[in-house]
C-alpha cells in the first residue's frame, strides 16, 4: 500500500458525497430516534448495532481520510511543528465549541453550594458524562492518533489493535461496569481508543485513493479493494461480538433478557466489536461513493451542501429540531411524523443551502 504521500488529483467527490450522505443521516437519524412510528433501526439502543449507530463512526471515517490528506500536506510544506499545531489548535477549537453545545454535568444554585463542591468535585462531576460526545470525540481521537497519522500503514494499524486491546483490558477491569452504571455518552472518556478504529481506517482509505492517483490510476479502481478489506473488518467485529457465543447479525436486536458484555456491539460503551464492525461498513459506504462518484460522475445536490459545510448542518440542527418538535408528539402516527421529519430536514438543508450560496463555510 502507498504511504499516501501524493496530492491527490483535485477535489475527491466521493469523500464530499459520502460526508454529505453521513449529515443528511444523521439529521434523519437524531430526529427519528424520539418518534415510536419510525422502524427500531433509526434510533440508538447502545445494546447492538443498529442503522442508526453506524452514522457517528462514518463521522470519524471521514475526519480520518481528510485528516492524513491534509496532514501530510501541511507536513511537506511547513514541517511537523507546524503541521502538528495546526492539529492541536483544531481540537481545542472543537472541545471548546463542543462543551458550548453540550454543556458540563451537574449545576449549583448558590455560593456556598459551589464552595463545599470544590475543585475536587467540580472536576468529578462536571465532566462526567455530557461533554464528551462527537466534537469532542473527534478532537481527543485527533490528539490520541497524531503521533502515527502520518506513519505507515503497517504502524497505524498497530496502533489500532493495540488501542483496541487496551480498551478490552480497561473494560474487564472497571470501563464496562462504569460506563453502563453512569452511562456514559458515544464511549466516553476512554472511547478515544476505539474511536481510532473507523479513523484511522478513514487514513488507509485515503491511501488507497492517492496510490491511484499517484499511479495515474482511476480512483475508482481502489473500489474492489475497499469493499475487500471492509468484509474483513465486519466480518472481525462480528467475531468479536461473538466471543461469548454466536451474536445476532448486526442491525439486529438481541434476544430479550440479553447480558450487555464487553463483547457486545455497543455504542454506548464504544465497544471494539463495535467499532470494528462500523469501520468496515464505512469503507463498504464509501467503495460505493467512489463507484457512483470517482466512477459514474454522479452528485447529489443534497449531500454537496451539506458535505462541503458539514459543521455548520451540526451546529444548526437541533436548533432546527428545538422549532419543530414540540408539535409532534412521541406517539404521532407515521404519516405526520414523515411531514414533520421533512419538514425539519427541509429547514435544515435550506439554512445550510443559503450560507453555500452566500460561501459562508464553517471550519475550525
Amino acid at each position: 500500500m502507498s504511504d499516501g504521500s501524493t496530492e491527490p488529483r483535485g477535489r475527491i467527490a466521493s469523500l464530499d458525497q459520502f460526508r454529505g450522505y453521513t449529515v443528511a443521516a444523521m439529521l434523519f437519524v437524531n430526529f427519528v430516534g424520539g418518534l415510536d412510528a419510525f422502524a427500531a433501526t433509526f434510533k440508538h439502543h447502545r445494546t447492538y448495532c443498529s442503522y442508526a449507530d453506524t452514522i457517528m463512526p462514518h463521522f470519524f471515517f471521514a475526519v480520518g481520510f481528510s485528516y492524513r490528506l491534509t496532514f501530510l500536506r501541511r507536513l511537506a510544506a511547513l514541517g511537523r511543528r507546524s503541521a502538528s499545531t495546526a492539529v492541536v489548535r483544531r481540537a481545542l477549537g472543537l472541545i471548546v465549541l463542543g462543551f458550548v453545545l453540550y454543556h458540563l454535568d451537574g449545576r449549583v444554585k448558590t455560593w456556598d453550594e459551589l464552595r463545599e463542591l470544590g475543585a475536587g468535585g467540580f472536576l468529578a462531576t462536571a465532566f462526567r458524562r455530557e461533554p464528551c460526545q462527537t466534537l469532542v470525540q473527534i478532537a481527543l481521537t485527533s490528539l490520541w492518533i497524531l503521533p502515527v497519522v502520518a506513519a505507515s500503514a503497517r504502524a497505524r494499524v498497530a496502533f489500532m489493535v493495540v488501542g483496541a486491546a487496551l480498551h478490552l483490558a480497561l473494560s474487564r477491569w472497571f470501563w464496562l461496569d462504569f460506563a453502563w452504571k453512569t452511562p456514559v455518552i458515544d464511549g466516553g472518556w476512554l472511547g478515544i481508543l476505539t474511536w481510532a478504529i473507523p479513523t484511522l481506517v478513514g487514513t488507509l482509505a485515503y491511501d488507497a485513493i492517492a496510490a491511484r492517483d499517484a499511479d495515474g490510476r482511476p480512483r475508482a479502481s481502489a473500489a474492489p479493494a475497499l469493499l475487500g478489506w471492509s468484509i474483513v473488518l465486519m466480518a472481525a467485529g462480528y467475531g468479536l461480538a461473538s466471543m461469548n457465543g454466536l451474536a445476532p447479525p448486526p442491525f439486529t436486536p438481541p434476544p430479550d433478557g440479553s447480558v450487555v458484555d464487553l463483547w457486545t456491539m455497543s455504542q454506548r460503551t464504544g465497544s471494539a466489536s463495535y467499532l470494528t464492525f462500523a469501520a468496515g461498513f464505512s469503507l463498504a459506504v464509501c467503495a460505493l461513493f467512489v463507484l457512483l462518484c470517482d466512477a459514474a460522475g454522479l452528485s447529489v445536490g443534497v449531500f454537496r451542501t451539506f458535505g462541503t459545510n458539514a459543521l455548520a448542518a451540526y451546529v444548526l440542527h437541533p436548533l432546527v429540531e428545538q422549532a419543530v418538535r414540540p408539535y409532534i408528539p412521541r406517539d404521532a402516527p407515521l404519516w405526520y411524523a414523515a411531514l414533520g421529519t421533512a419538514l425539519y430536514f427541509l429547514i435544515c438543508w435550506a439554512l445550510v443551502r443559503r450560507l453555500e450560496k452566500d460561501r459562508i463555510f464553517l471550519k475550525l
